[in-house]
């Protein structure tokens, strides 16, 4: 009679200690989940170290955070090495050692592959109570199934794309656009202030959907500020000149800041690629299209950067739209200094 007394003993007591262990682990994840961000207590990983994702990453390594990078091309993550991040092969990887994981990549396709992928996706890397942060611009159902994803593993997920190309990657003055949990977003402001400001747009996929507003509005605005060029460029004006009046008036833009004196002086180096943002109207455009909404200039300045991408100038910034405008008009503004 003991044998069995024994038994059932050992069992309840092997019980107890073994739902006591998963109440401690659960309670230290949620501490861990509910404690400020600091360099001292959060790992974080970055996926994409392209030319806004290098020098995001940057700064957060500057403000002392210890950092694992993933990156496709090796060469492209080498400067944030040589700065004291640590390597990954493969972003699963990246995700296991990181308490909240940025990803900034090119396509849809390369975010589901980088964070749902089974084998080696991020998410199956990460800890209960990490953060996967996606700041590429994306479609906003993607968003969704991604932070539906994360929380099925007892995760979560922000949708946060940027605006503000190269240069408010460079000088952490991006506007960033988050969609998800409040109380998730405003636990990662002290990561988002090392990078620009950040603007909770509502629940998850708003991120990407105030994104994609954004990218209409700039569409037009570069159409608007390359056919001003050309015209001003026929009529005889001093095109730099012409820039700097318009300047300070209404004509005034954040294009025209950062673009006007480039293509001055015909430096189509990508800030932000033709390709990427021919992706970005193609999405545009499937929205409105699920919306039943037209949009005349969105459809035109898509057909426009599309044309740059059948002469090969997919790899120029956005900035190249002036080729497309001077092939339209047999014109070709001539290469000067910046107004």
């Amino acid at each position: 009679m003991l044998r069995p007394l024994i038994r059932q003993t050992h069992t309840l007591l092997s019980t107890f200690f073994t739902t006591t262990e998963f109440l401690r682990r659960s309670m230290a994840t949620t501490t861990a989940a509910t404690d400020p961000i600091t360099p001292s207590n959060t790992r974080l990983g970055w996926i994409g170290t392209g030319v806004m994702g290098r020098s995001m990453c940057a700064h957060l390594i500057n403000a002392g955070y210890t950092v694992t990078v993933f990156n496709r091309t090796l060469s492209k993550a080498q400067p944030l090495l040589d700065m004291g991040a640590h390597l990954a092969d493969s972003p699963r990887a990246l995700a296991s050692q990181s308490d909240v994981v940025f990803s900034i990549v090119g396509f849809p396709s390369d975010v589901r592959s980088v964070l749902l992928d089974p084998s080696s996706g991020a998410l199956h890397g990460l800890h209960p109570g990490g953060i996967l942060v996606d700041m590429t611009t994306s479609d906003p159902s993607l968003a969704v199934e991604i932070s539906a994803a994360a929380a099925s593993k007892n995760c979560s997920a922000v949708d946060a794309p940027v605006s503000g190309g190269d240069r408010g990657a460079k000088n952490g003055t991006l506007a960033i656009f988050a969609g998800g949990y409040r109380s998730i977003i405003d636990r990662l402001t002290p990561l988002f202030n090392c990078l620009g400001k950040v603007n909770f747009m509502g629940e998850p996929g708003k991120g990407q959907y105030a994104k994609l507003a954004n990218q209409i509005t700039i569409a037009s605005t570069m159409v608007g500020l390359v056919e001003g060029m050309v015209y001003a460029h026929k009529s005889g004006l001093n095109v730099g000149l012409y820039l700097h009046a318009i300047s300070a008036g209404a004509a005034g833009s954040k294009s025209l800041d950062l673009y006007g004196s480039r293509i001055l002086r015909r430096d189509f180096e990508a800030g932000f690629y033709v390709c990427h943002f021919v992706k970005d109207l193609g999405i545009c455009l499937r929205e409105c299209e699920k919306m039943g909404l037209a949009l005349p200039g969105l459809a035109l300045a898509q057909q426009l950067y599309l044309s740059l991408m059948a002469h090969g100038e997919g790899n120029l910034g956005t900035q190249a739209l002036i080729l497309a405008l001077e092939r339209l008009n047999n014109v070709r503004l001539e290469s000067s200094t910046s107004p």
